[in-house]
């Protein structure tokens, strides 16, 4: 009986023994316009960085067909600074493409999933 009593439990148990699945980074905003040669974007993100061992390390424009147009690292924690914004100019985005997607990754849990798509503004 009691033999039972702790095999009912072992799955409970489990359950509070395995990781926290942190928060993803969020785009809060962004912004996307002429620049130049191409066109600047900017991007503010929201992350609970905690340090070193866990930051929002980078975001990236793409095609919609998934080709990367951009990608703008991060180079270290706002852990006091958030939500904090970055900006990535000169981004070549070839006559045709109506729209760009954006996300957002950080250096334990890899690309969020939530995107953000962009009209281009020709």
């Amino acid at each position: 009986m009691k033999e039972d009593r702790m095999r009912s439990a072992l799955p409970i148990f489990l359950l509070f023994a395995a990781p926290a699945v942190a928060d993803p980074p969020v785009i809060s905003d962004a912004s996307l316009a002429p620049s130049g040669a191409g066109f600047r974007v900017d991007v503010t993100l929201l992350h609970p960085d905690s340090g070193w061992d866990h930051y929002a390390d980078g975001w990236e424009v793409l095609a919609p067909d998934g080709t990367r147009l951009g990608f703008r690292e991060l180079l270290h924690p706002h852990v006091n600074e958030q939500p904090f914004t970055r900006s990535l100019s000169g981004i070549a985005i070839p006559d045709g493409i109506g729209s760009v997607t954006i996300r957002a990754r950080c250096n334990v849990d890899g690309w969020a999933a939530e995107k953000v798509d962009m009209v281009i503004p020709r």
